[in-house]
């Protein structure tokens, strides 16, 4: 039996973007002719972190993006790309703000995961650094940045990760029980989503960036402009699809503005 748990879904923050970025997808996003004077598909790409509040400990996946994201990513160019919907009043949108409406702070977090080392999912690691909490990634996302030269290489950013003690996760594997963690590379090197198995509802996969949008989902999938191995992204969207099939999980999905609407979110609800 899946043991009980709360799973709180937190906001980490909301970037605005060009949508081809997210979907390549003619009719939706790319323009015909006719249409080429028109305004590009222009909307928001919401972030979120998972809180599990689990029998054996508080476990986090995932960190959003910086407050501090237009000076941290000026460097890159994406601060252009991807600006962030800042909160004046400085109180929400942000995971440090997030937690704070759950009455946490980092030194309460047991275990963080990381779906990968992206800066709009592993920006806020270094809050994690306090002697306590566990961070861990996947093994191919370490070894990719290991390779990794200069101020940044693509949406990677060494600074939002370097020198922290994280440990190595090699295939799909149980993080405590009810809670897993599935290889998804192709997005990165080491992409990984989330599984959780919760005794009243249901199975619930967090994909990550191993699927953007419902739109990316299909089938068939659809891809994207940020794919390090379209292949291996191609790969592991079935991987996920045969999962679902074989567990009737909800999908939800790592940057989908529609669907983000009709979810449970913290600090009102969760699932359980």
């Amino acid at each position: 039996m899946a043991p009980e748990m709360k799973v709180h879904l937190l906001e980490s923050g909301t970037m605005e973007a060009d949508l081809t970025w997210l979907l390549l997808k003619p009719g939706r996003v790319i323009k015909t002719r006719a249409d080429k004077d028109a305004p590009r598909a222009w909307g928001k790409v919401p972030t979120h972190a998972v809180l599990i509040d689990h029998p054996d400990g508080k476990i986090l996946w995932d960190t959003g993006v910086p407050r501090n994201w237009q000076q941290h990513w000026a460097p890159t160019g994406f601060d252009e790309f991807f600006p962030v919907l800042d909160d004046p009043e400085g109180d929400s949108g942000f995971l440090d703000a997030s937690l704070k409406q759950m009455e946490l702070t980092p030194d309460d977090i047991d275990i963080l995961v990381l779906s990968h080392l992206h800066f709009d999912h592993a920006a806020n690691a270094k809050m994690f650094d306090n002697g306590k909490t566990r961070i861990m990634t996947s093994q191919a996302e370490l070894d990719g940045v290991a390779t990794i030269t200069g101020y940044s290489q693509g949406a990677h950013i060494p600074d939002d990760f370097k020198g922290l003690d994280i440990a190595a996760i090699t295939g799909d594997d149980e993080i405590v029980p009810g809670v897993s963690v599935i290889q998804t590379p192709g997005h990165t090197w080491g992409t990984m989503s989330l599984r959780l198995d919760l005794p009243n509802d249901g199975t619930k996969i967090f994909t990550s960036d191993a699927v953007y949008l419902e739109d990316s989902y299909g089938p068939p999938a659809v891809g994207a402009a940020i794919v390090w191995n379209n292949l291996a992204w191609l790969e592991s969207v079935e991987k996920l699809r045969r999962i679902q099939q074989e567990t009737g999980a909800e999908m939800i999905f790592g940057h989908d503005e529609e669907q983000a609407k009709g979810l449970k979110w913290a600090p009102e609800d969760f699932y359980s």
